[in-house]
């Protein structure tokens, strides 16, 4: 695959940097052993200052707007994701419970409901919506326009989503509602703000009920 040397390092680096800085913080603090209540805040603001960073080269896809579509996606997905708890074996689980850091638990949600609620949406929608429904289009991802359809790259990536999460079924749903929401609004905000309304929702229930383990 000829690529040139400028298209790699300026095109795909903001839309997958954020993304691999998440999932190294995710998955290699644990084989050390590093609390997880230390590595969250660090993760939600090394993240958020990734994305700032590079917001000058993807804000041009992000039309600041309102879409009942959103909204009401964003509900569904999260009525899927708590009732289809306990139908389907899950990929590992989350081990997150505030309880075990004594002094900082407070902390720990604030910056879990922040980090899942505006973080996680942006940075999740940029590569998956963005970045790898077009890639998996053409190479030169940004020549395919935002929203453009193919049965392939709907099925894989949809699939891929769902699979980064132990909920898998529910993710692999979630994967298809959000891409439906861009192919139909052709804006990267909507899907954002469909899954920002989702995790929104999903921490207010763990908070009210104290199911740690959806986090």
């Amino acid at each position: 695959m000829n690529v040139p040397v400028s298209f790699t390092r300026e095109h795909y680096i903001p839309y997958v940097v954020p993304f691999v800085l998440f999932c190294v913080l995710t998955y290699v603090p644990p084989l050390f052993h590093i609390s997880r209540g230390v590595i969250y805040p660090l993760k939600t603001v090394l993240v958020a200052a990734c994305l700032i960073y590079f917001w000058g080269l993807y804000k041009h896809e992000i039309s600041f707007s309102f879409s009942w579509l959103a909204v009401i996606s964003g509900i569904v997905v999260f009525i899927i994701w708590v009732l289809s708890e306990g139908l389907y074996p899950q990929i590992g689980n989350s081990e997150f419970n505030p309880n075990s850091h004594a002094n900082g638990a407070y902390l720990s949600i604030a910056f879990r409901m922040v980090g899942a609620s505006l973080i996680v949406p942006v940075m999740e929608e940029l590569f998956w919506r963005s970045f790898a429904l077009r890639f998996t289009i053409r190479s030169d991802f940004q020549s395919v326009p935002l929203g453009q359809f193919s049965w392939f790259s709907f099925i894989f990536v949809s699939l891929l989503f769902g699979f980064e999460h132990h909920r898998w079924l529910a993710g692999i749903v979630a994967g298809i509602v959000y891409a439906v929401v861009l192919y139909r609004r052709r804006n990267l905000f909507d899907p954002i703000v469909s899954h920002a309304i989702t995790n929104l929702l999903l921490g207010l229930y763990v908070i009210s009920t104290g199911q740690w383990s959806f986090w």
